[in-house]
């Protein structure tokens, strides 16, 4: 039997900015890399960078996700000066642009200089386990995205195994977590993402979506990454790049689920398709009768 799920945040804090989680959060992409898997090489020069996250927040984005580091599935690391290199200027040149910036990175270096320079939110595929890391974040007012992999992503994706991999996600970032309490960061300060693709088969990864209320009930928000991801291509035949619609139809499914924020590309096709789906939602009564105007 499942544990009594925790009460759901009422609204996430990144630094100064504090959002509502009535409603699933975008978090639009900025990959500043070469070898990212959908659009590595595209935004890799400042102008380009800036001006593609601006017309992500104009496209309505809550959230600006800066990565300098790719971590798909064979990717090589990065060192700090080359990270910095490309993430640094992007960060300085967005500071002041009137969303929260979230900084990709697990290194906690980077980590430092970017909350100083106004990132809200570190986003770390190794969940704090670098004390550093986890130093950092706590000493600062920022959120922090706290995900689940298995292995490295240079070899993650060679033979991910699990005994029960809901069971086995769901506890470790549990662990994580309750580690980050300790280290005093604020219940309203953490997200946590099952890690979609990283060192998981697709047998792993539908699991995970399908019973993403195991994750939803340790009481901290859920972030779901599967825009144009692997999984989508599996099932659709398509690459990256056209994996548009299977990216909103994973991002619906997700949000049904209680996933509360949505890291996508397509911020404009994603936020439309939202605006429907949570209208009909909130409309639309469990009987099927139109309760639009009826005091709930």
């Amino acid at each position: 039997m499942s544990a009594r799920p925790a009460p759901r945040p009422l609204y996430l804090q990144c630094g100064s900015y504090r959002l509502s989680l009535d409603r699933p959060l975008i978090m639009g992409v900025v990959n500043v890399t070469p070898d990212s898997f959908s659009d590595g090489g595209l935004y890799t020069d400042l102008q380009t960078a800036v001006a593609h996250a601006r017309a992500l927040i104009d496209e309505g984005a809550d959230i600006l996700d800066i990565g300098g580091e790719s971590t798909r599935p064979g990717a090589e690391p990065v060192s700090l000066e080359e990270e910095r290199r490309r993430v640094m200027p992007v960060l300085e040149a967005l500071a002041q642009c009137g969303r929260p910036i979230s900084v990709d990175t697990r290194k906690p270096e980077l980590m430092q200089e970017a909350i100083a320079t106004g990132a809200s939110l570190v986003n770390d595929i190794d969940a704090l386990e670098n004390p550093a890391a986890l130093s950092a974040v706590a000493r600062a007012s920022v959120a922090v995205c706290l995900m689940h992999k298995q292995g490295d992503p240079r070899t993650m994706q060679q033979n991910p195994q699990y005994a029960d991999v809901v069971a086995e996600v769901r506890d470790y970032l549990k662990s994580r977590i309750e580690a980050a309490f300790r280290a005093g960061i604020e219940r309203d300060r953490i997200i946590i993402d099952p890690g979609f693709g990283f060192g998981k088969t697709q047998e792993h990864n539908i699991a995970l979506l399908r019973q993403l209320p195991e994750l939803t009930g340790l009481g901290v928000p859920v972030l779901a990454g599967l825009s144009r991801k692997a999984l989508l291509g599996r099932i659709t035949g398509r690459e990256p790049r056209d994996r548009v619609y299977a990216s909103i139809a994973a991002a619906l499914f997700a949000a049904e689920r209680g996933a509360r924020i949505l890291r996508v590309h397509d911020v404009t096709e994603t936020r439309d398709a939202l605006s429907v789906w949570w209208a009909l939602r909130d409309t639309i009564g469990a009987s099927g009768e139109n309760t639009a105007g009826h005091e709930r």
